[in-house]
């Protein structure tokens, strides 16, 4: 007979404890651990194989190398961060805040599909729901078969019957066995359903997407608790205020986790962005004061974006720091680097900034744009247009050099842009007679005041 015994699990990295404990060992957070009730014995868990043979060790020279089957999906952007395409018998998680798009995001690329057969298991929607969902965003469905349920041995009997060419799952946090005492949505219920899913994709070859929520702490049996067990994790992520939203590839068996997939939220789905920088640069013609353009990076991927600041005298005695999109302790080091080196008084002044379109961005290259929006800002006067910049900011004011200056300067002058400010020497070995674009090296903060207010 299988035993009964209780065990403690962190909701936010997984970690198991024979007592409660009021911080993890682990990860560090404080009153995660949640009491489950797990099964000891000879049990044989969820799903026992359908053969006793155990595997037999292979010598590696022996292994034959296939070229792996990548499936193509209808989204360029998700095929840009998976790495090539959805490889065949991996797992991918795709998580996110709730609402932010995941279940829209993949629903709309698996209607698109002809080539393959697709299962798409919905534990919280009903299947009137995704009909209605589907034809909002506009496709007949092809392919894909829809089933509503919870249960995890029902779902593999679904599968069987089915025998589909690629499963969803949405989302993991809804699935539970009947093998497990505790309810859907505990660590262990995730964990074990997941391991479940894995052994199916790997002996059947069938992806599998599976698709997890978080909140803002990051816990309740999320994507770090998954992270381990799958072979990709996608993070999708912006603000829903916002109609721009960001797919991360944060772990990634099969790829790069540098790429990045942009797209926007409309009424008729999530579409790609394929030229983020035309739309994150404002059309106004007049000049503003305030406003720099910057060459960032994110991940692998160059744009150009807008940095606004708004620099005024302290209504209330007290100077505010505002920034949204940008870390407030790095504009706090830049403004004094401002009052230290360059002479401008700014301790008794209002500074706001804003990273425009509501990205947050962590590339220290935007440096040189921040502080060239503050400049403008607090003489009043407007940054030329077709003028940008790159280049991170050192305490004694200095320019420092960046990577991947090469596509920066390509991206700027794709987009028709007449100069670039960029670090002094970080054009080693880089020829710059094929840009069209001038290029202006500078190695202190006060030559880039010079050069653009002088």
């Amino acid at each position: 007979m299988a035993k009964t015994k209780t065990v403690y699990f962190c909701s936010n990295c997984g970690n198991e404890s024979p007592k409660w404990l009021g911080k993890c060992p682990n990860c560090g957070e404080w009153n995660t651990y949640v009491e489950e009730k797990i099964q000891t014995g000879n049990g044989k868990g969820i799903l026992s194989s359908k053969s006793d043979m155990d595997s037999m060790p292979v010598k590696l020279a022996e292994i034959n190398q296939e070229k792996e089957e990548r499936i193509q999906m209808p989204s360029g952007e998700l095929n840009r961060v998976l790495g090539g395409g959805l490889v065949a018998g991996s797992i991918i998680l795709i998580g996110g805040e709730p609402g932010i798009g995941k279940s829209t995001l993949v629903l709309q690329n698996m209607l698109r599909i002809r080539s393959r057969k697709v299962l798409y298991v919905s534990g919280e929607e009903s299947a009137r729901q995704l009909k209605m969902r589907a034809d909002r965003l506009g496709a007949d469905g092809g392919e894909c078969y829809i089933v509503c349920e919870t249960s995890l041995e029902k779902i593999f009997r679904h599968i069987e019957n089915c025998k589909p060419g690629i499963l969803v799952v949405d989302s993991i946090q809804t699935v539970a066995s009947d093998a497990l005492e505790s309810s859907a949505g505990s660590v262990s219920q995730v964990r074990e359903c997941a391991a479940a899913l894995l052994k199916y994709a790997k002996e059947s070859g069938t992806p599998v997407i599976l698709i997890g929520h978080i909140n803002k702490e990051g816990s309740i049996a999320g994507p770090k608790v998954l992270e381990h067990i799958v072979d990709a994790v996608l993070q999708f992520e912006g603000d829903r205020h916002y109609m721009y939203r960001l797919l991360r590839s944060i772990k990634n068996r099969f790829g790069s986790t540098s790429e990045l997939g942009i797209y926007e939220m409309t009424q008729t789905g999530l579409r790609e962005v394929s030229n983020p920088s035309e739309l994150l640069l404002s059309e106004s013609d007049e000049a503003l004061s305030g406003v720099a353009i910057g060459v960032t990076l994110e991940g692998a991927r160059p744009f150009l974006i807008e940095a606004q600041a708004l620099v005024s005298t302290a209504a209330y005695g007290t100077p505010q720091r505002s920034v949204t999109g940008f870390d407030s302790k790095r504009m706090n080091m830049l403004l004094a680097v401002l009052e230290k080196r360059v002479g401008f008084k700014l301790a008794q002044k209002d500074v706001f900034l804003n990273i425009a379109g509501g990205l947050k961005v962590n590339d220290p290259a935007l440096d040189l744009a921040v502080i060239c929006a503050i400049l403008s800002s607090n003489v009043d006067m407007p940054v030329a247009k077709g003028v940008c910049m790159s280049g991170e900011v050192g305490l004694s004011g200095e320019i420092r050099p960046i990577t991947r200056i090469e596509q920066r300067i390509i991206e700027a002058d794709k987009l028709g842009f007449s100069t670039i400010y960029i670090p002094k020497n970080n054009l080693k070995g880089i020829d710059t007679s094929r840009f069209g674009i001038r290029i202006v090296e500078v190695a202190k903060v006060e030559e880039v005041f010079r050069g653009l207010f002088a």
